[in-house]
């Protein structure tokens, strides 16, 4: 019952120091006991389980009130290489720690140009909400509205959210030029 109780204890322990990648092993020993133990079992032990803990903040759920948040808006950042105003743009969702994703306007202009309107960066998304140019209080305001956290979520002073970069689509192929007398879909013979 003693080992059963240090087991739970050392478990739920290693549990909370999320920030710390750990292993933890779990066997049934000659006794019929089970041992949970951070350090691998002994040789005479064939049969046993190994599991990850902690590892830092890529294995940190986030809290539910944020999936729900981010699930009824969505924050999308498209951004180029402009200067201050991207850097700034990028600057201020990461100290907020708003989990966004990333579009390379320069990568997909027709893309970006359909879904914004326009050819001005940065332009931000918070759901349904367009914000163009980068202007600290508005995009505040709407990250409020929407109920994203004021401040990023850290586990061991590193935070939990990062953005996700979307590679820029692959342009199509461009059609050979037909030209006059020629079957459509047959390219056009090499110039001489």
């Amino acid at each position: 019952m003693k080992r059963a109780a240090i087991g739970i204890c050392v478990f739920a322990a290693a549990l909370s120091g999320a920030a710390v990648a750990a292993q933890l092993y779990r066997w049934v020993d000659e006794k019929g006991g089970v041992e949970w133990r951070d350090t691998p079992p002994p040789a005479s032990v064939k049969k046993f389980e190994q599991r990850n803990i902690g590892g830092g903040p890529q294995d940190v759920s986030l809290p539910y009130s944020l999936q729900q948040v981010m699930k009824a808006s969505p924050v999308t950042l498209w951004t180029a290489k402009c200067g201050e105003p991207c850097d700034k743009a990028r600057e201020h969702l990461a100290k907020r720690g708003i989990p966004h994703t990333v579009r390379d306007a320069q990568g997909d202009v027709k893309t970006f140009q359909k879904a914004t309107g326009g050819y001005e960066i940065p332009v931000l998304y918070v759901g349904t909400t367009r914000l163009k140019g980068y202007l600290d209080t508005d995009w505040d305001t709407a990250l409020d509205v929407a109920g994203y956290p004021k401040t990023a979520l850290t586990v061991g002073g590193k935070p939990v959210v990062k953005p996700v970069v979307v590679p820029a689509a692959k342009p199509e192929p461009q059609a050979a030029p037909q030209t006059e007398g020629q079957p459509e879909g047959q390219p056009a013979a090499p110039a001489q």
